[in-house]
């Protein structure tokens, strides 16, 4: 059973996730709360296993609520803000999911969610037979295109567009690299630059500041190096 909190101001966005979430049996709602300070009250009170948060709330937005949490517990951020995905990462959030979302959408992330919580990632060839996705969509030259993880080497941010280069093609959809980070595995995808995102599974090798990925260098930002070798356990 997976203990949960919803904290989100708005009450139909509430009922929303309280109503996927029944679709859920694992998951247990502990509480729901409409202001981050009435979140903080349950924490000191309840454990919990997982956040629903919001960002734009009254007092105290999700983020500078989470910067305040101390417990180790998992955070699916629910928003209509899509220019907050970085900053959510960064704090170790499990996913990031844009209202509207679909029932899908969020059994993506609480399976994320669950993954993390039970301590093993799974491997990228598990993950095509598990229910959550292998794959995204994105849409490029009028078309809607499948991208399985596998299949893609890096993504690089190039203004309102986000330049996704795979093993046999590369796409130019007009997404911003934060939506297009959300809907990407945090375990298998990795951030080492600001403009880079890159499938560890694909790196071939690292030579100081850059790694390399089949024939192309990507550097390495100095503000994301330690974050990325940790991610590959070194």
């Amino acid at each position: 059973m997976i203990k949960c909190l919803i904290v989100d101001d708005e009450p139909v966005a509430r009922t929303i996730i309280r109503t996927y979430c029944n679709h859920l049996p694992e998951l247990h709602i502990v509480a729901e709360c409409g202001q981050a300070l009435e979140a903080k009250t349950i924490l000191a009170n309840q454990s919990i296993d997982l956040i629903f948060l919001d960002i734009h709330m009254p007092v105290l937005t999700g983020i500078s609520f989470l910067n305040t949490v101390k417990q180790p517990l998992q955070v699916i951020f629910t928003t209509a803000y899509e220019e907050y995905a970085i900053t959510a990462f960064e704090l170790a959030a499990c996913d990031y999911l844009l209202k509207p979302f679909s029932l899908e959408r969020f059994i993506v992330a609480v399976d994320k969610a669950k993954e993390k919580l039970q301590g093993r990632p799974k491997s990228v060839d598990e993950l095509g037979s598990q229910a959550q996705p292998a794959y995204f969509f994105i849409k490029a030259e009028s078309k809607i295109y499948r991208i399985g993880y596998k299949d893609c080497l890096y993504l690089e941010a190039q203004g309102n567009y986000t330049k996704v280069v795979t093993v046999n093609a590369t796409f130019l959809p007009k997404m911003a690299f934060s939506a297009l980070i959300a809907l990407l595995p945090g375990d298998l995808f990795i951030r080492v630059h600001r403009s880079f995102l890159i499938n560890k599974s694909m790196i071939h090798h690292i030579d100081g500041n850059r790694v390399f990925i089949q024939d192309k260098e990507i550097p390495i930002a100095e503000t994301y190096r330690d974050s990325f070798l940790s991610k590959l356990g070194l």
